[in-house]
């Protein structure tokens, strides 16, 4: 844990300005951006100190969006995806907006339903370096990505693997619509004989 400067004390937490919602230290929250038009920063409280002349301070490690990471957005991020990064920070406690949850990827995948306020992480990203950990991930696919929660899949019951409907050419409202399915692969190798499948949608809503 951080040491506290001469000068500060250390608080157990902090009531967000207008409400009575309770920041902790390992609370992840919203703050405002300095930008009227960008969205609000994800950061997960570090510690909270009060000054001297009373203000309360928050020190935070900051979540990075795709876009704000080296690479940029590609297609497997889903809408409501964040990088732990390294990169720790300072700022007034009247930047929080509001708090938030940052599921890990396994729990965020078993939501029923997807709140404004929830987000997941399944990377870290150091700032300086631009590295990723883990560097790899499971793929999926024939076009062998990783998985994006926002989107529909279909399962073959006969290999297990998992495929987007546009990649074996079917729309997602055909895909949503099969009782059963065999991937071409697996078809081939049954030669024919019907074999029963599944269809199973790996969809999140946000």
């Amino acid at each position: 844990m951080a040491k506290t400067r001469p000068g500060k004390r250390d608080l157990d937490s902090y009531t967000i300005r207008g409400t009575n919602k309770v920041v902790r230290a390992g609370d992840c929250v919203l703050m405002k951006s300095s930008e009227s038009d960008k969205r609000p920063y994800v950061a997960r409280v570090e510690k909270i100190e009060a000054d001297t002349g009373g203000n309360i301070i928050v020190k935070v490690r900051w979540y990075y969006r795709p876009e704000e990471a080296s690479g940029g957005r590609r297609q497997f991020h889903g809408a409501k995806e964040l990088f732990l990064s390294d990169h720790y920070d300072t700022q007034s406690a009247n930047t929080i907006e509001e708090k938030c949850i940052v599921h890990s990827f396994k729990d965020y995948t078993k939501l029923e339903d997807v709140g404004a306020e929830d987000y997941y992480s399944r990377f870290e990203y150091k700032a300086g370096t631009k590295e990723f950990t883990p560097d790899r991930v499971a793929v999926y696919c024939k076009c062998e990505m990783p998985y994006n929660p926002d989107d529909l899949m279909i399962q073959c019951d006969d290999c297990k693997d998992w495929f987007h409907p546009g990649c074996v050419k079917m729309t997602t409202a055909q895909a949503k619509q099969l009782s059963n399915y065999l991937c071409d692969e697996c078809s081939a190798e049954q030669d024919g004989k019907d074999s029963p499948s599944q269809v199973a949608c790996k969809r999140r809503r946000t």
